[in-house]
């Protein structure tokens, strides 16, 4: 066999023993049997011939680098666009044109070149703004390498070794995780050497708890969720340590797997319903361009070819390059004219003035045109933790004991968030803090390790969430009140006053200073407690303890009355406090009870020094649970516990066990108070709500009916599935096509894709909110990808870097960007989008109209055969700087009231109806009247509806002169005299029929200033599709006002600036002639009202009734 053949049999078992391991179910086979498939020993681990040997099969555990996209292919690909070529080949031929024209020299050469430096810098900007948003859709795959383990700590040949670089694993390989440790692949559980190990891999499956590990095999078709047995690369060790196998590594782990997603998702990415308009509209464009100039081409080809007819055959042909060149520069004009090149330009301004609105409301746009994709959403996709919910815990509920044996007080507690001045207390009477009260304050605050931190405008935990809750709770009567417990009940001494907004802390410092703690009784989960030994400033020692209400009842043998006296803890009392209990557990509410115990008997002469008797106590945990008996009961709280999963890791890293015996219960994460009006607003707008979540289904529904996407007593079993459900369901698309809202828990990222993909394949305009790696795929796929901003900032220093690298990964695949995390600043974001939409219809109208006028203008100068109005140069001037004011102050509109009251607009709806184009052929034909008819009337005329236009003394000419000049030279007598222009005077002695070439600079600039005015008249008509300037007058938008008056500023600076008016080729006009100007022009906004009225009576006709229900895309 030849070498070719050894490869290719290498190939073969390379293959093969790929492939055993990709499709080994590790986690549905015991670890004996893993070891025995990956061929490894978890005490020996691999050998190094045996790693270099794997390597070569498997490669090195690194996610792939995709090519970009060359810089080179970037520019060629921003001119694929239909109207961007057809200005490129204007330019080409104009730069050509004033090449060839380049012997005559001087000022006529600068003046040639003007038009093609122009074009080609607007075809610049437009690709280096082109390239740098394109250039931006890679991030997201780089930002998902942030994510993947640096290093990791391994057995091979027999001996650990640390801090081994974690792209060196290969399949087989041991390796030990700790606490805080980030998983460098995906890995079989051996053996847990603590009692428990829990993984947050919420960014990866998006659960909201931190996961339990275990080494149990499950069933081999259980969802990634499921896999209890399995760790992930990119997730992170929260408590406990283990010893694990390496299964999968590099793009086959399931965050390679993600990163493929991402890979297609961007590969598959669709232009914008704005740029697909402005792409249709540029192709029938160009087909009106073509045929335009053909016509023109056609009517002029007699000017500069001629032949004789002899014996019936043609012969005898004279052609005129010069003419031929000419008539060939008003085929460019043309397209010139018909393009409206300033329409990139206001565009992206009127987008960009959009993302500033939306900035206003909190909402960050990374990429312009999602601002007006957000007009036409017709599906919001949204996750539940932290956009439909706060993000964060609270306390809900105080219980406190009574004033006699059996009683018990209750306090509801306000406030959603961490922000100290956010709610109070109900019920709490002013200056009457209680001993029993104090007690309570005093465990919150001192047996606790968490903290509440301001961050910018808000406040952040760090420690435990539970703990962070516990320490924003007082009541304050006269001031702003805090919104964690302590902070909420105040101090004793203070009667109700506080130092309203100063140390969100302050209470928490003071009971710290008046109870010193010496000694802490870490949590297990055992005995589900913790507890703290504290020096009193009354000098005695107390033990203070929080934990699992039952645990402390059980260990509880007295009770703290409400005026601190102490008795006897009766069944009665204790069955009261299950009671309360359980009522708060069934509103989906965490306990923690409160207990403490005076002077315990071996601590009280106990300091802190390691070599008091009392001390070696404390080194042993199993002495805690006798310790901690005989406790003195307080009260218990209940809490909204956050289902953001940077929260619950730490939660269970420092505190979670606790509350393990109420696991199958619901945790509910206070839903935000904005967000059932949002959802209101949804409906009305015609927006279905779809919620998305990785979080269990029970939580979902709850949060659901309580936020309104369902009713409260609404059957949603049609309407509440898994995503596994979901995969299963023999017609996904009817299921989508369901109208109101829709919720899928336990939806892993293929599920989230694969509903994107199908409601964009039934013609949705889809909004997808996620923040973690598991959300990315879908928010590349989705219309808009909307991440969140605040999300990942609130978290302790040990899994800071990776929450902010997770995090990353959703921001650089996302559209939008919430800067807080809010789902109603989604709703106001479509508002704003549906308005700004609006305003670009009402500049697109008005610049199409505008340049309908111009090419109407020189088609009919070409028709009548009549010397040119206008140059191109001219022309890029109107289209660029003059129309580029008011086209982009029409963005300022005020928006409709009931903007949010109509339903979406479809994404294949015209951008111009039939109708609207009618209107605007009617008009543009009115302006090439208007623009060729001042010029013929300053050649023809002396006056002209009473304006006298003899003051300047030029010569009149008879209209089948005019339309013959280019016979001019076989005129006999023909003579005209001089006439004068601002201080200049032009004369025709050598040469008369110079009078139609360089005379005609008055007749262009009259031409010129009747198109300007007649644009500016225009753009108000261009206020409304249909309403009349009588009831939308101009000053409903000053900008308009304003930017009429720069653009006619403008046009006055290159008039009477002798270097411009040089360039552009025109000259002053007298007072008279201004208002010849006033009189041709302002008629275009009579007739556009006339329009508008006949618009309005035809609304019905044009537009029959649609049925309300929402369109349904045939399958």
């Amino acid at each position: 066999m030849g070498r070719g053949g050894e490869d290719y049999g290498k190939r073969e078992k390379v293959s093969a023993a790929s492939s055993k391991v990709e499709n080994f179910p590790a986690w549905a086979k015991d670890v004996k049997q893993c070891e025995e498939n990956f061929q490894t020993n978890r005490e020996l681990g691999l050998s190094s011939a045996e790693v270099e040997k794997r390597r070569e099969i498997y490669g090195w555990n690194e996610l792939e680098k995709h090519e970009g996209t060359s810089i080179f292919q970037l520019i060629l690909e921003q001119f694929n666009d239909t109207l961007v070529r057809i200005l490129l080949l204007a330019a080409i031929i104009s730069f050509v044109l004033a090449w060839l024209d380049g012997d005559e020299g001087g000022e006529k050469e600068i003046t040639a070149f003007v038009e093609p430096l122009v074009i080609f810098l607007i075809l610049i900007v437009n690709a280096i703004v082109g390239i740098w948003q394109e250039s931006n859709a890679e991030k997201a795959l780089e930002a998902l390498k942030e994510i993947q383990s640096e290093q990791a700590n391994v057995v091979r040949d027999g001996k650990k070794v640390s801090n081994l670089p974690a792209k060196e694993l290969v399949p087989g390989d041991i390796v030990e995780l700790r606490v805080g440790d980030k998983v460098p692949a995906d890995m079989r559980v051996l053996t847990l050497i603590s009692s428990t190990v829990r993984v947050e891999q919420g960014s990866l499956t998006g659960e909201s708890e931190a996961v339990s590990k275990t080494a149990k095999v499950v069933p081999e078709n259980t969802d990634i969720q499921g896999k209890k047995c399995m760790v992930f690369a990119g997730t992170t060790v929260v408590n406990g340590n283990c010893i694990c196998m390496v299964t999968q590594i590099g793009m086959n782990t399931e965050i390679g797997k993600v990163h493929s997603q991402i890979h297609e998702a961007s590969q598959g990415d669709d232009d914008t319903p704005l740029k697909k308009k402005l792409n249709e509209f540029g192709e029938v464009l160009t087909m009106i361009i073509g045929v335009v100039c053909a016509l023109v081409w056609l009517i002029n080809v007699k000017y500069f070819l001629s032949w004789e007819y002899v014996d019936g055959w043609p012969s005898n042909f004279r052609f005129s390059f010069e003419k031929c060149t000419y008539y060939f520069e008003i085929a460019v004009a043309l397209a010139v004219a018909a393009i409206p090149e300033g329409l990139p330009a206001v565009i992206t301004t009127c987008l960009a003035l959009g993302t500033r609105k939306m900035a206003q409301k909190n909402a960050l746009v990374r990429k312009l045109p999602s601002v007006e994709t957000l007009g036409c959403t017709t599906v919001i996709c949204s996750d539940k933790t932290g956009t439909l919910t706060t993000n964060q815990m609270a306390v809900s509920k105080l219980i406190a004991i009574g004033s006699r044996p059996g009683t018990l007080r209750a306090f509801d507690v306000e406030g959603t968030t961490y922000n100290p001045f956010d709610g109070k207390i109900r019920g709490w009477a002013a200056g009457e803090m209680d001993a029993n009260l104090q007690m309570i304050a005093k465990i919150c605050a001192v047996c606790n390790d968490a903290g509440v931190e301001q961050s910018g405008s808000h406040y952040v935990a760090t420690g435990m969430p539970t703990e962070a809750a516990l320490k924003v709770t007082n009541p304050i009567s006269e001031i702003e009140p805090c919104s964690v417990l302590v902070e909420k009940m105040g101090l004793p001494e203070e009667n109700g006053s506080s130092s309203g907004h100063g140390d969100h802390q302050r209470c928490c410092q003071a009971w710290n200073k008046m109870e010193q703690r010496i000694a802490t009784l870490e949590f297990d989960r055992d005995r589900k407690s913790m507890g703290v030994i504290v020096n009193s400033s009354t000098g005695q020692k107390a033990l203070l303890v929080k934990g699992a209400v039952e645990n402390l009842l059980e260990r509880s043998s007295f009770m703290q009355l409400r005026d601190g006296s102490i008795i006897e803890l009766d069944q009665y009392s204790k069955d009261l406090i299950l009671q309360s209990l359980h009522e708060m557990s069934t509103d989906a509410l965490r306990c923690l009870g409160f207990a403490y115990k005076e002077e315990p008997f071996e601590f009280t002469t106990y300091n802190g020094d390691e070599d008091h008797p009392a001390h070696q106590l404390l080194l042993n945990p199993s002495n805690y649970s006798s310790i901690e008996s005989k406790l003195i009961f307080a009260g218990l709280v209940g809490l909204r516990v956050s289902c953001c999963f940077w929260f619950v890791c730490i939660f269970i890293f420092l505190f979670l066990p606790i509350f393990l015996k109420h696991l199958d219960k619901p945790m509910k994460d206070p839903p935000r108070k904005e967000v059932r009006q949002a959802i209101e607003d949804c409906k009305a707008a015609g927006i279905r709500v779809m919620v998305i979540t990785g979080d269990n289904k029970n939580t979902a529904e709850t949060i659901c009916r309580e936020i309104g996407v369902f009713g409260s007593s609404e059957d949603i079993s049609s309407r509440s599935l898994t995503g596994k459900d979901f995969m299963d369901h023999p017609n996904q698309k009817n299921h989508l096509r369901q109208s109101g809202g829709l919720l899928f828990s336990r939806a892993e990222p293929r599920h989230k894709q694969e509903i994107v993909r199908l409601l964009k394949e039934d013609g949705e305009v889809v909004a997808m909110t996620g923040d973690g790696v598991n959300d990315a795929p879908a928010l590349k796929l989705a219309d808009i990808g909307v991440a969140m901003g605040i999300a990942g900032t609130e978290v302790s220093s040990t899994l800071s870097y990776y929450i902010h690298d997770v995090h990353m990964v959703a921001k650089e695949a996302s559209d939008m960007v919430l800067a807080d995390d809010n789902f109603s600043t989604i709703v106001a974001a479509v508002g704003e989008g549906r308005s700004i939409y609006n305003n670009m219809k009402a500049f697109i109208r008005y610049m199409i109209s505008s340049n309908i006028g111009e090419v109407a203008s020189i088609f009919l100068t070409s028709a009548l055969g009549i010397p040119e109005g206008m140059i191109p140069v001219q022309l890029l001037w109107v289209n660029l700087v003059t129309d580029g004011p008011p086209a982009t102050a029409l963005g300022f509109n005020p928006p409709d009231k009931d903007i949010m009251k109509k339903p979406p607009r479809r994404s294949d709806d015209s951008l111009i109806t039939a109708w609207i184009l009618f209107r605007y052929l009617v008009i543009g034909l009115y302006v090439g009247i208007a623009t060729v008819g001042v010029f013929i009337i300053w050649y023809t005329h002396h006056t002209f509806l009473g304006i006298d236009l003899s003051g300047d003394g030029h010569s009149l000419v008879t209209y089948s002169q005019l339309a013959n000049w280019g016979k001019c030279d076989s005129w006999e007598g023909f003579s005209v005299s001089p006439f004068t222009a601002g201080s200049q005077v032009f004369k025709f002695d050598s040469d008369p029929c110079d009078y139609f070439h360089s005379g005609k600079i008055k007749a262009s600039t009259l031409s010129l200033s009747v198109l300007v005015a007649i644009e500016m008249f225009n753009s108000l008509n261009a206020l409304s599709e249909d309403g009349s300037l009588l009831t939308m007058p101009p000053w409903v938008n000053p900008w308009l006002l304003l930017a009429m008056s720069v653009s006619f500023g403008l046009h006055f600076l290159i008039l009477y600036v002798p270097f411009l008016a040089q360039v552009f080729g025109i000259v002053p006009l007298s007072t008279n002639e201004w208002l010849l100007v006033i009189a041709v022009a302002f008629p275009v906004i009579l007739i556009d009202e006339l329009l508008k009225f006949i618009g309005r009576r035809t609304t019905r006709l044009r537009y029959p009734a649609v049925p309300k229900s929402s369109k349904q895309k045939a399958e």
